[in-house]
C-alpha cells in the first residue's frame, strides 16, 4: 500500500521565526487521523530564520533526530553537550530524551536554516539520555542510499537509536533509480525532501512525503532529488 502525503495538506504554522510544515499531529496542529505512523510520533519540516531558534526546554521519553538540509545548527543540552555552528548540509543530530533532558535549537548563522526534527517513540521508558551527530560525505549518498541511524539490535552505524527503526538518506541525479527493499515486517516514511520524482509510479514534489506498507521502494528521479527514509516496525 502506498499513501502520499502531499506538503499542501499538512499542518502549518508561520511565527516570523519559524515556518513549518506538520507532517503529523503537533503544537496547534491536530488531526485525530493524523497522529503518527507507527512509532514515529513526529516529523516536521522547519525552516528556522537567523539569529533565532528554540530556547532551553525539556523532553522526556523520545528518540529525537535532526536532520539538516540548508544552513548550520547549534544545540546545547543540560548534559553539557555543546555544538556551534558545525552541523550542516547532510549532517544529522540525535538525542535521547529518555528519563529527561533540557536543550536548545538555534541558527546562529546569516542565511535560513532548513531541517527535518524527527521523534521517534523508545522501545522502554526512562531510559539514560544520550546525545550524538554524525558527519558523513555527501559523496556517500550519491545514487544510493547512506544509512545514518540503525535500530537497536542492528548496530551497523556509529548512531543506534532506542527503537527498531532506522534511518537512511540519498541524493538521486536526474533519471537515476533506486530502490529499497523492506524487511520482514517492517514498513517505511519516506521523504521527497528537493527536487521531483516518481516512487513506486507515484510522482512526489518537494517536501511531500509517503507511506509505503508491504511493497518494497522503486524511485526514479524526475530532477535531481533528495530523499530521507525511516524504516520502522509494522
Amino acid at each position: 500500500m502506498n499513501k502520499k502525503i502531499e506538503n499542501k495538506n499538512m499542518g502549518k504554522a508561520n511565527h516570523g521565526w519559524l515556518n513549518t510544515s506538520y507532517h503529523f499531529s503537533f503544537a496547534d496542529y491536530y488531526n485525530p487521523d493524523n497522529i503518527d505512523f507507527g512509532v514515529l510520533r513526529v516529523l516536521n519540516d522547519d525552516i528556522i530564520q537567523p539569529k533565532t531558534g528554540f530556547d532551553m526546554h525539556p523532553h522526556k521519553n523520545m528518540e529525537i533526530i535532526t536532520y539538516v538540509i540548508d544552513g548550520e545548527l547549534t544545540h546545547k543540552d543540560s548534559n553539557g553537550n555543546v555544538n556551534v555552528n558545525t552541523i550542516s548540509r547532510g549532517d544529522l543530530q540525535y538525542m535521547s530524551a529518555g528519563c529527561g533532558i533540557f536543550h536548545s535549537e538555534h541558527n546562529l548563522g546569516e542565511v535560513p536554516l532548513r531541517l527535518l526534527q524527527i521523534w521517534i517513540r523508545p522501545d522502554k521508558p526512562n531510559l539514560k539520555s544520550q546525545y550524538g551527530d554524525l558527519s558523513l560525505p555527501w559523496s556517500k549518498r550519491n545514487n544510493k542510499w547512506l544509512k545514518m541511524i540503525s535500530a537497536k539490535n542492528e548496530k551497523d552505524t556509529e548512531i543506534s537509536i532506542n527503537q527498531d527503526a532506522s534511518i537512511l538518506v540519498s541524493w538521486l541525479e536526474k533519471d537515476h533509480p533506486l530502490e529499497f527493499k523492506l524487511s520482514e515486517n517492517k514498513q517505511a516514511y519516506i521523504v521527497q525532501i528537493e527536487g521531483k520524482s516518481l516512487i513506486n509510479k507515484i510522482e512526489l514534489n518537494q517536501r511531500d512525503a509517503m507511506e509505503i506498507i508491504g511493497e518494497n521502494v522503486n524511485i526514479k528521479a524526475i530532477e535531481d532529488s533528495h530523499f530521507l527514509l525511516i524504516e520502522m516496525k509494522k
